[in-house]
């Protein structure tokens, strides 16, 4: 179910974090941060000039990973993906170390809006949690948001960040020093695993026993009808450029091509996807898994590796093998490889709201929105901005609404 706050301001630690937060005053948060004797600079400037060593160096030591912002990913989204290139970066620095950074776009350029403010840059995945170092995230945050105050930006919008993350809660405990609210755009639930624990105790608490008897007999009725059924990791990169290729095809094959929007049919998102799979699985950042039947693939998905979490990309699958369901397969057979990791700790879905597939397998769930930061405190620039993007989703909304009777119409 996803939720949508017309014009009401609700702080995202009163909606995602039930603790009692003491509220500080803005002498406080000055206080606290002048405590730490960090001589610090934030800039705006074009996202291929931040030196990519340091950009790796602070993945490592971010608070909150995100796997779509891994300087692999990103500046190969950055090059070539059709609606996604032209990326900035805030950015900032400490003792010569970048301690935070978040890719941006102007608010014209994400969603025609001719107003001053900022937007997380969409990396393909749907997360654009900034990264901020671990050891300084308060300040890394206070600097971005002045960077974007220095650029001319009267509001910052974070799209699709995690609402009780260590990042946003970073981010919220600089607001309230200063004495502003966030706006909470929009916001849904996502499912998530907890790769802690035993896949097969996962699995059965997740599943009915009559369901997983279901897949169990579909793996042997594909086994038997087209030969045995194998997970494959690749890990060479020779393995992993084959893979990456599987990928492709799948899921060009299915309705994704049907409908144009397949990776493998759009020049710029297919030379973004083969250089982001190949540098990250280069440095053991990505995976791409593929289930076959005899020598045939049947399934093949995409997943990323941040830290201690896995981020499943995108999902291809053969639709002449629908009914043995090759997508659930493969997903059991990913379930089981993560919880297998001890290096893995959770994994994001990244899927929709109410995914059909992912959602009735992986039963963890974490809120996740878009968030209006104003810059500064009663600003009336940041009430034209707020009522600018209600009237846009609306818009969206009764759009999709029609296009939705369309295809029930036409499949009656």
């Amino acid at each position: 179910m996803r939720h949508v706050l017309h014009g009401e301001m609700k702080d995202v630690v009163e909606l995602a974090d039930t603790t009692m937060v003491r509220r500080a005053s803005a002498g406080d948060a000055t206080a606290r941060r002048a405590q730490r004797t960090i001589a610090s600079s934030g800039q705006l400037l074009p996202l291929d000039a931040v030196d990519t060593r340091q950009w790796r160096a602070l993945a490592d030591r971010a608070i909150e990973p995100n796997g779509y912002y891994l300087p692999d990913w990103e500046l190969a989204v950055n090059a070539s993906a059709p609606g996604r290139t032209g990326a900035s970066a805030l950015a900032v620095q400490s003792d010569m170390a970048l301690i935070g950074l978040m890719p941006v776009v102007s608010l014209a350029h994400a969603y025609k809006i001719p107003l001053p403010a900022l937007v997380s840059a969409h990396p393909y995945g749907t997360l654009c949690t900034p990264l901020l170092d671990r050891a300084y995230a308060e300040d890394a945050a206070a600097r971005l948001m002045q960077a974007a105050r220095d650029s001319g930006a009267r509001a910052l919008v974070l799209r699709d960040v995690a609402l009780d993350g260590a990042a946003m809660k970073a981010v919220n405990a600089v607001l309230r020093g200063d004495g502003i609210r966030p706006r909470v755009l929009s916001w849904h639930l996502r499912a998530c695993l907890n790769a802690t624990r035993g896949a097969d105790e996962l699995l059965q608490d997740a599943l009915s026993a009559k369901k997983l008897k279901e897949l169990r007999r579909q793996r042997h009725r594909l086994a038997d009808e087209h030969g045995e059924v194998g997970f494959e990791v690749a890990r060479t990169p020779s393995d992993i450029a084959a893979a990456t290729e599987t990928f492709l095809m799948l899921e060009a094959s299915g309705w994704k091509g049907r409908r144009g929007t397949a990776l493998a049919m759009v020049e710029g998102d297919a030379a973004f996807i083969r250089r982001a799979v190949a540098s990250l699985g280069g440095r053991g950042q990505c995976k791409v898994v593929t289930l076959r039947a005899g020598d045939t693939p049947v399934a093949s998905g995409i997943v990323l590796l941040h830290q201690s979490r896995a981020f499943f990309f995108k999902l291809g699958v053969d639709e002449r093998f629908a009914r043995y369901s090759p997508g659930v397969q493969l997903t059991l057979e990913l379930t089981r490889h993560l919880c297998a990791d001890p290096k893995i700790a959770s994994a994001d879905s990244t899927a929709s709201p109410d995914h059909p597939m992912i959602n009735p397998i992986w039963r963890g769930r974490f809120a996740i929105g878009d968030v209006l930061i104003p810059l500064r405190p009663r600003d009336p620039v940041v009430a034209a901005i707020h009522a600018a993007l209600i009237m846009r989703r609306s818009a969206l909304d009764w759009a999709r609404s029609g296009l939705h009777l369309l295809r029930a119409r036409r499949n009656r």
